[in-house]
């Protein structure tokens, strides 16, 4: 396995690999849900590439930048067991200058949901994104389904800026009780492990009134929150795929999506219908 640090090692690299290429792009501190994302991209391409980059433009300036986890030899020891080809590690100075061109996600989409409590956030993962694109110039990206907002964002990205790229959602992967697997997981303390559950309870309660023809929105919404309740919660939303508001489920075109503070830690969750 190769270990990339610099954008045009990467590019060279990238030259010198024949037949499709997959691309996993990371903030790293790696869990079995990147680890499926990876084992997807092995089982469908000639060739993996991963990204562990923690990307300072996503982050707000009030957010865990400085305190995001970071488990580097773990992080490769995982990547190496797994086969992928290449790691690329780039400092922040390798992948940002002062002075370069920006991009912003649509207003419509980019400033709801997520974007709502973390304006510029998308801004800065489509920035991020479309830089690691250029430099692995792969065949397919895997992304998981968890973060929808950016799942949407980049597919849209990449069919408006005519990219050659397929991405390819996955599926969340969740712990033996349902806790959706995330990097922030580990700022949990046992007892807001067990409060963090209410999120895809929250999920189940909505999906089990759905199976018994319960179809309107706001119905499902009332009784997430009620779930979810005393966390703070930033939404409980139904909605559909394309994040326009809806007021009855439309089956195969729907999202079910909630992010809530659990103690200081903030998490997302969603259901795909």
């Amino acid at each position: 396995m190769k270990i990339v640090s610099q954008p045009e090692e990467l590019v060279h690299f990238r030259h010198t690999l024949q037949g499709s290429v997959g691309f996993v792009p990371t903030m790293g501190a790696l869990h079995n849900g990147h680890l499926s994302l990876i084992k997807r991209s092995i089982a469908e391409n000639d060739h993996t590439v991963v990204s562990l980059f923690v990307n300072p433009t996503q982050f707000l300036p009030s957010e865990d930048l400085s305190t995001y986890p970071r488990r580097q030899e773990a992080d490769l020891k995982l990547c190496k067991l797994a086969g992928v080809d290449a790691v690329f590690m780039p400092e922040s100075g390798h992948m940002y200058s002062l002075v370069e061109p920006t991009l912003c996600a649509p207003e419509t989409l980019g400033y709801a949901l997520e974007g709502l409590r973390r304006p510029g956030h998308f801004d800065g993962v489509l920035r991020v994104v479309l830089k690691l694109f250029n430099l692995t110039q792969p065949t397919r990206a895997y992304f998981g389904k968890k973060d929808a907002q950016q799942l949407y964002l980049i597919q849209n990205m990449v069919r408006t800026f005519f990219l050659p790229i397929t991405i390819v959602p996955c599926d969340i992967v969740r712990e033996e009780d349902g806790l959706a697997l995330s990097s922030r997981n580990a700022y949990l303390s046992p007892q807001e492990r067990e409060d963090a559950l209410k999120l895809s309870k929250a999920l189940k309660h909505a999906s089990r009134l759905v199976i018994q023809k319960e179809f309107h929105a706001k119905v499902l919404e009332c009784t997430m929150l009620d779930t979810l309740a005393p966390l703070h919660v930033d939404y409980a939303r139904v909605l559909r795929r394309d994040f326009t508001p809806l007021e009855r489920v439309e089956l195969g075109n729907t999202l079910i999506a909630i992010a809530a503070y659990v103690g200081s830690t903030r998490l997302i969750d969603n259901l795909w219908m």
